[in-house]
């Protein structure tokens, strides 16, 4: 059994491992059938791709081929084009020449690769010679395209130049970054030369039609209607250019009937022989008056774009048709004249022997004709005295030898010179009368001198007149004695006049100081006023100011025309004043929607004059040129430089313009052209302006179109920007500080005036920091800072004892308040009293009326000053 067992065990492990290798046979068969497919498989995939990657290679050729076929027409095209290329990469230096490029710069490829464009590319203004931008940067910078301005020149590697033209772009990576710029360029100097010409030929031809005598006028043959019509043409017929244009020919000249003018103008065409001396056909012409004159018309047949015209030319004849009348009545009219007993005609041959002598002659001298003609010079009845003087005269003026006798007497007619003078004649009688002689040389037509005429005048009478007229005169110099003693007088009222209105400033300004003083600090005050008292409060600060303005206006035409306004004659950057003029005004020209351009000069200009002076000028015209725009409308300021080498400041608005009748009424003091209820004003800016300008040795003016605008402007003398002197400014005031620390300061206040003091008790009463002391004369104002020591001192001049200026000094020259800062408060608010005050001293000088925000921003810098002065000691 266990055999059995055994066995049977055998055999089934021989079964199953029988099975065990059948199995494992199959499975390598099928790994082998599997292997085998997979390597068919990746043959397959390996067949395919290399059929892939040959497809790929046959591509690349292919577009290598393009490529390179691009690149060599790109080569040909850039090589054979008519302009100039230049190409550079992101840092703009140069990549790419083309041939014209190299020629046009002077640089080869091999030279200018890598270089900066710069460099390669130098260009200029041709008018100013400065460097111009190269549109590479910008377009590099902004990736956009740029193009060249007119009147740029490109200079050479050489030094030679040409005028360029065109643009430069931007080259762009797929990702669309700019990786570089291309820059095309062509010479266009023949181009410019061209256009220079034809301009300059149409400028000609329309200079000659402007000036040319005859009058000149084209029409269409098909109508008749006039074209165009020359000035000449337009004041021989009395119309404007405007009122011609499109008129009917036959309204000039009537006589040429419908026929005529649409069809046969051409019978009015010159005859060769007319024309051979400028003749036509004459007409009678209507003048707008309805006036007939007399007309020459020679007419032309020309073609215009396919259109038929006719050129007239008109001459008008009426001079001429006079002179011929005149002309029949000459040799009646000159015998008439050389027949005449007024007046002695003698006529010589060219060495001085008489050849006619008239009737006039033969009364005046007792001589006939046949005594002296062919026998005499005219010196031989002449005082022989007076023929030696005259050649002795003539010797030394003339600078050249001159012989006494006949010579003398009609040298400076036979050099050309017009000749009259006086001598005295004798008669036959050997009696003697003075005598006013004219000589002329005659020529025949090669212009040779053949002889001379001498036309004399008996000067008895006039030499009688004379006397009389010394003893008028002597009675006239004294009449003039009497009228200057006269204006002397009045001018001297004048000058009183000046000084009552100089000295009234002081009483005018401190009522008006206080009104708008407490004006603005109840507008400024807390609580603050009702929309109601807001309103009020507005109007009174609106009339006070508007007071100051015409008070200061007035001031300042009186202190002119007494001659006492100094000014100080300096450099000035007109920049800097164009600079503070357009902040000046702009709150009044946003207030009236008016858009004001200050045009940027070319280069800075400097004029010689008064810096205060020329801003308050260019001020004024600025106020008139808001004040009188129209609504939306433009005031453009630009400074220019003219012909005589001086500085045009140009104010220009787009308002209603001026009249001729209104331009010659400018200038004239409190004349307001008819404006005086519509915006407010004294009509003495202008005035000022000219008064001031021609202190300054400039001149003032004005340009103006009814309907289009005006420009007023000022010319000052050119100066040098290097003479200006900037030592002299003064420093600006510094903004207001806030007021943080417990530290208290002392303002002490000389005053006179009960409301000024109050006003500034006011003031102050808004600052906490500062304790207010007040004095009412100078003498307690210099013993109450003596024991007070105050940080400030506010100090006004017209004080009652002695003047505000006397205790500056007496302060000043104290050791215990030498430090002290004094600034000075007044309604002396000329510019020569400001000026006076500063030189005098004190730290600042205020005007009154006060400005608040002035006024705090005084006291901030006076404390800071004396802080600073103290930590110092």
């Amino acid at each position: 059994m266990l055999v059995a067992s055994i066995v049977s065990s055998i055999k089934h492990y021989q079964f199953a491992f029988l099975l065990v290798v059948i199995a494992l046979t199959s499975i390598y068969l099928i790994y082998r059938q599997s292997q085998q497919k997979i390597r068919n498989l990746v043959h397959l995939e390996t067949q395919h791709l290399l059929e892939i990657q040959e497809s790929t290679n046959k591509q690349l050729r292919q577009l290598n081929a393009t490529l390179q076929d691009s690149e060599e027409k790109l080569t040909v095209t850039l090589n054979s084009i008519g302009d100039a290329v230049i190409t550079t990469d992101a840092d703009a230096r140069v990549t790419l020449l083309n041939p014209l490029a190299e020629k046009l710069t002077g640089w080869t490829l091999a030279e200018a690769a890598g270089r900066l464009i710069g460099e390669v590319f130098p260009i200029i203004n041709k008018e100013t010679r400065l460097p111009a931008t190269i549109p590479v940067m910008e377009t590099l910078a902004e990736g956009t395209i740029q193009g060249l301005a007119n009147h740029t020149v490109l200079i050479a590697r050489d030094g030679s130049e040409c005028d360029i033209a065109d643009s430069c772009a931007p080259i762009r990576d797929r990702e669309g970054q700019v990786v570089g710029a291309v820059l095309v360029f062509r010479n266009v100097s023949e181009e410019y030369a061209v256009q220079q010409a034809l301009r300059d030929n149409t400028a000609l031809i329309q200079t000659i039609l402007n000036t040319v005598a005859d009058g000149i006028i084209t029409l269409h043959a098909s109508n008749g209607t006039i074209e165009t019509v020359n000035p000449t043409a337009q004041k021989m017929f009395g119309f404007s250019g405007a009122e011609l244009a499109g008129l009917n020919f036959s309204v000039l000249i009537p006589e040429l009937d419908q026929e005529q003018r649409n069809s046969s103008l051409k019978h009015y065409s010159p005859s060769d022989e007319a024309r051979a001396v400028g003749l036509g056909r004459e007409v009678i012409g209507w003048r707008k008056d309805n006036k007939p004159f007399p007309l020459e018309i020679a007419v032309s047949e020309m073609w215009l774009g396919g259109e038929r015209y006719f050129t007239c030319i008109l001459r008008d004849i009426s001079a001429r048709r006079l002179a011929e009348e005149a002309a029949l009545n000459a040799g009646a009219l000159q015998s008439a004249i050389f027949n005449s007993e007024n007046f002695s005609s003698i006529a010589t041959d060219a060495k001085g022997v008489i050849q006619i002598f008239n009737v006039g002659a033969e009364r005046m001298l007792g001589y006939t004709a046949d005594e002296v003609m062919n026998k005499i010079t005219p010196a031989e009845i002449s005082d022989p005295e007076e023929v030696i003087a005259r050649a002795k005269t003539l010797s030394i003026e003339l600078a050249t030898a001159i012989t006494p006798g006949f010579e003398a007497l009609v040298f400076k007619a036979s050099r050309g010179i017009e000749d009259i003078y006086e001598l005295t004649y004798i008669r036959k009688d050997g009696s003697r009368f003075p005598a006013v002689v004219s000589v002329t040389a005659l020529r025949d037509a090669q212009s040779a001198i053949i002889g001379y005429l001498l036309i004399g005048t008996d000067n008895t009478a006039r030499k009688q007149i004379e006397a009389e007229r010394t003893t008028l005169h002597e009675a006239l110099q004294l009449k003039n004695v009497e009228l200057e003693r006269a204006t002397f007088v009045a001018e001297k009222a004048n000058l009183a006049k000046s000084d009552f209105l100089s000295s009234m400033s002081h009483e005018l300004r401190t009522p008006l100081g206080a009104i708008l003083g407490f004006a603005q600090l109840i507008e400024s005050g807390t609580p603050a006023p009702t929309a109601s008292q807001k309103k009020s409060i507005d109007q009174i600060l609106k009339a006070g100011w508007y007071l100051l303005e015409l008070i200061n206006e007035v001031l300042d035409l009186a202190l002119i025309e007494s001659g006492k306004l100094a000014l100080s004659l300096e450099p000035v950057l007109l920049a800097d004043v164009m600079h503070e003029c357009e902040a000046m005004i702009e709150p009044q020209a946003q207030s009236r929607e008016i858009n004001v351009i200050f045009k940027q000069p070319e280069v800075p200009y400097c004029v010689r004059g008064d810096r205060t002076r020329v801003k308050q000028i260019v001020i004024n015209l600025l106020s008139n040129a808001i004040k009188y725009n129209r609504v939306n409308g433009t005031v453009t300021v630009e400074c220019s430089i003219t012909p005589h080498d001086t500085v045009r400041i140009s104010v220009q608005d787009t308002g209603a313009g001026l009249t001729d009748e209104e331009l010659t009424q400018l200038f004239q003091p409190f004349n307001r052209l008819g404006q005086n209820t519509k915006e407010e004003g004294t009509g003495i800016g202008l005035v000022v302006c000219k008064r001031l300008t021609d202190l300054m040795k400039g001149k003032i003016g004005v340009e103006s179109i009814v309907g289009e605008g005006s420009t007023f402007w000022i010319e000052l003398d050119q100066t040098s920007q290097s003479e200006i002197d900037n030592q002299h400014q003064l420093p600006l005031p510094t903004a207001q500080q806030q007021h943080h620390d417990a530290l208290l300061y002392t303002l002490l206040y000389v005053e006179d005036n009960p409301a000024n003091l109050m006003l500034v008790e006011d003031i102050i009463a808004r600052r906490p920091d500062i304790r207010l002391l007040s004095a009412r004369n100078a003498r307690q104002g210099i013993k109450l800072a003596r024991a007070a020591l105050p940080d400030i001192i506010l100090m006004d001049i017209n004080l009652p004892g002695f003047s505000g200026y006397d205790a500056f000094d007496m302060l000043f020259d104290d050791p215990l308040t030498s430090h002290i800062p004094v600034v000075a408060l007044s309604a002396n608010a000329m510019p020569r009293d400001i000026e006076k005050g500063l030189d005098a001293g004190f730290f600042r000088y205020l005007t009154k009326p006060i400005k608040v925000k002035e006024f705090m921003e005084t006291m901030d810098s006076a404390l800071k000053f004396a802080k600073t002065k103290q930590e110092l000691v």
